[in-house]
């Protein structure tokens, strides 16, 4: 190249001399013109050094970024023809220069962008992971478990699960949620993370996780809540001195909520102005439930479902309104058993004259009224068989008989005892007696009908009274009972036992005119049956009028019994 322009200088320098007058005019023309093309030559030569210098500087630059590029993302592999044409040069510093702009993009980011193998192993990460852990990209991959490395031990499990659902996701979809990274000095700051598949031809090869910082989003949050929680602090504050300043109002209110009456005051307008916790309860509100400024008509149609008769009980409020009632105390019964009791009163006048409203108290009495049921029960049936005693079969006998007198029928009474019963209990014990009548009790309880009243009048004796009755069905009903008792066995220490009945059948009026006649006609016709072998069932005949024949029978008949 320096030839060929020495060459060139030297021509053009001839050219002047031919066009040169003198010899000496030629001659410094030609230096002159030498001159020149030495230095042009020196000119060309530096150009063409600094050239190849800059060239081959840029491939040792592109060499380098390549291999960085090898070394960061492992799974691109690049192959480099040799030689490399000046087309593969260009489109080598076109991939550097995009590779640089990446880096810079990178290098600037806030956010944590990295890529892991499907078994966990970190491929590439930004450097703004430093930022946020302290760690530099190269402690992380050099780490076993990068994950551990960054992650605050307490949300590890968690990361951890939320990366293997990742995993098993379509790559379109994405694993989102929070977690804490822990920085090397101790510092935990909160990200939001996003993990996605990365799929090449519908196979799985890596993940992708993007970690934006939200810790102050987070400290936001904190603040807001203690916020919230300053703001109620205050509040409670506020309602404290509000409790003080209504004590007494206060003790009122738990005091009516503490006892057990239901206590409603209505305004003159009958509204609402105060519902304790029990009367809601009572009728069946909630707790929680505001009734205050509802008016009573509203008031009715909640509770008239509740109500047996929902008309009679409103009729009797609009009664007590009107001043035609005197608000005395009254019995309400409910559909689901209960029993209510209620009573108001007028509250005092004010100013104006006019009265200030209505108190209302209700109370639920039905306990106490199961509880008299009970004693009432207790007090009527044998304890033992929970049939009716002689106590309650006296009163029931006075009252089928009045009955019958004003409807004219005739009422049936069946008097049995049990044959062979005192040696049962002689020879096993009391126990043993106990499990004959209770099984006794039973079995003829399945034989007499709904209408039919059955009694335990004491010991083995029990009796049947039996309304609108006649002879024919008196005695099906008395055979029935005899063989039923004799189709009983038991066994006892390995024993076997049986017993029989002895039943007697008196009819009102037919036999006997009153109850205690009609009761010594069956007991007689009782022992008749004893007399008759047992086991048997005997038909009474009418009452005599000497009393003291009468009794004089049934002094006869004890005598069987005892031996019973």
């Amino acid at each position: 190249m320096v030839l060929i322009t020495a060459v060139l200088v030297a021509a053009a320098s001839l050219a002047l001399m031919v066009v040169a007058r003198s010899l000496a005019s030629m001659v410094m023309a030609f230096w002159f013109a030498l001159a020149i093309g030495g230095v042009a030559g020196f000119m060309t030569h530096r150009h063409v050094r600094t050239r190849g210098c800059v060239r081959e500087k840029t491939g040792s630059m592109l060499s380098g970024r390549l291999d960085l590029l090898e070394q960061e993302l492992p799974r691109f592999e690049m192959g480099l023809p040799e030689p490399a044409s000046a087309e593969m040069l260009d489109r080598m510093e076109a991939a550097v220069e995009r590779a640089d702009l990446l880096r810079r993009i990178a290098d600037g980011m806030h956010d944590v962008e990295a890529l892991f193998h499907m078994d966990g192993r970190l491929i590439w990460i930004s450097p703004s992971v430093k930022g946020l852990t302290g760690y530099s990209p190269e402690e992380c991959a050099a780490s076993d478990d990068p994950i551990a490395l960054l992650v605050h031990e307490p949300d590890l499990g968690f990361c951890k699960g939320a990366i293997r659902r990742a995993a098993e996701r379509p790559g379109n979809e994405v694993e989102s949620f929070e977690m804490r990274l822990e920085h090397r000095e101790g510092a935990v700051r909160w990200v939001a993370c996003q993990w996605r598949r990365m799929e090449r031809d519908g196979e799985p090869v890596g993940l992708r996780m993007s970690a934006q910082d939200v810790q102050d989003r987070k400290e936001a949050e904190y603040r807001l809540l203690e916020t919230v929680a300053e703001l109620r602090r205050s509040r409670a504050l506020s309602e404290h001195y509000l409790a003080r300043s209504n004590d007494e109002r206060m003790r009122l209110t738990a005091l009516l909520d503490a006892i057990r009456l239901g206590i409603l005051f209505m305004d003159r307008d009958h509204r609402a102005l105060y519902v304790n916790r029990p009367a809601l309860e009572i009728w069946g509100f909630r707790a929680d439930e505001n009734l205050i400024g509802v008016r009573d008509v509203v008031l009715q149609s909640r509770v008239a479902t509740l109500l047996q008769s929902p008309d009679a009980y409103f009729r009797h409020v609009a009664d007590v309104l009107s001043g035609e009632h005197d608000g005395a105390a009254v019995e309400v019964h409910l559909k689901d058993g209960r029993v209510v009791t209620e009573m108001s009163a007028v509250v005092g006048k004010g100013v104006d004259g006019r009265g200030l409203g209505r108190v209302w108290i209700y109370e639920d009495v039905t306990a106490q009224r199961e509880i008299a049921h009970r004693l009432i029960e207790l007090a009527e049936r044998d304890p033992l068989t929970d049939l009716f005693n002689r106590r309650r079969f006296h009163e029931e006998l006075e009252r089928v008989l009045a009955d019958a007198s004003r409807r004219e029928f005739e009422v049936g009474l069946l008097l049995f005892d049990l044959d062979g019963f005192k040696p049962i209990n002689d020879a096993f014990g009391h126990q043993a007696g106990d499990d004959v009548l209770v099984t006794i009790a039973r079995r003829v309880g399945g034989i007499i009908r709904r209408n039919e009243t059955f009694f335990r009048l004491g010991g083995d004796e029990f009796a049947v009274l039996v309304p609108d009755a006649d002879d024919a069905g008196l005695q099906e009903l008395a055979r029935r009972i005899v063989e039923g008792v004799a189709a009983l066995s038991f066994e006892f220490d390995g024993q076997p036992a049986s017993l029989t009945a002895s039943l007697g059948i008196g009819l009102f009026p037919r036999h006997a005119r009153d109850g205690e006649r009609l009761v010594a006609v069956a007991d007689a016709a009782m022992y008749r049956a004893k007399e008759g072998g047992r086991n048997r069932w005997v038909i009474g005949e009418p009452a005599r009028s000497e009393s003291d024949r009468m009794r004089s029978s049934h002094d006869e008949t004890k005598t069987l019994r005892r031996e019973d």
